[in-house]
């Protein structure tokens, strides 16, 4: 391993550390010294690659939110059914939050409104249910009188309810609760001739098995500026 390697692997694991403190303690209480110590490198270490308490709550939100991106990115670039690819990342966003403490932590803080930035995590989730509701109606899988503006406030209310409610009990992440929310929705939502079709558990071995550990653990090349030394 090149020292260049060994220098990403410490700022990625220095963010995971982070992600633990903030998650369970939030910003304010959670010090610089339990993080370097949770990295298992010494504090020069941490200020070498962060600059303060802030700089480091930034990068744990940036990792969060394209771990999130590639999520969304998954359902809105798919084929087939619409309806069935909101329900399937649905799926797969509630595995995601449940396997990976960074984007936990970086929602938490995105929430806490830490050092005024105005970074909007959950955005990317509205604009994927915005474009998978509108392309369902264009393809006229919404039933009538099921508008898509409509219909994404629905949907946003109760996912974003769930990853709230989540925060204190993992259980609200669990398949068969997403499932029970959208065999609840679905009839409402969607056209008739959809019934039988869809899926409230999701579709596919992707949905159940999802990759945890994602918001740091696929960075390391894109991590890895020219020049970065170990300390």
């Amino acid at each position: 391993m090149t020292k260049q390697d060994r220098a990403v692997r410490t700022r990625l694991a220095l963010i995971r550390s982070a992600a633990e403190q903030f998650e369970a303690r939030g910003y304010v209480r959670a010090s610089l010294a339990e993080i370097s110590a949770g990295a298992g490198v010494s504090s020069g270490a941490l200020h070498f690659h962060f600059a303060n308490k802030a700089a480091v709550a930034e990068a744990v939100e940036h990792a969060a939110a394209r771990a999130l991106r590639r999520v969304a990115a998954r359902g809105r670039g798919g084929e087939g059914c619409a309806l069935q690819r909101l329900v399937d990342v649905t799926h797969q966003v509630a595995r995601l939050l449940c396997g990976d403490v960074v984007v936990r932590a970086g929602l938490r803080l995105n929430a806490e409104a830490v050092a005024g930035r105005v970074r909007d995590l959950r955005r990317e989730w509205r604009e994927c249910v915005h474009e998978l509701l509108a392309e369902a109606e264009r393809r006229g899988e919404l039933a009538a009188g099921a508008p898509p503006h409509r219909t994404s406030a629905v949907v946003l209310a109760a996912t974003t309810g769930i990853e709230v409610l989540s925060r204190e009990d993992h259980g609200w992440l669990a398949r068969p609760s997403l499932t029970d929310l959208w065999r609840l929705l679905l009839p409402c939502l969607a056209a008739p001739h959809l019934a039988d079709a869809l899926d409230p558990a999701g579709t596919g071995p992707e949905v159940a098995d999802f990759e945890a550990g994602t918001a740091v653990g696929g960075d390391l090349e894109e991590a890895s500026p020219a020049g970065l030394a170990l300390r």
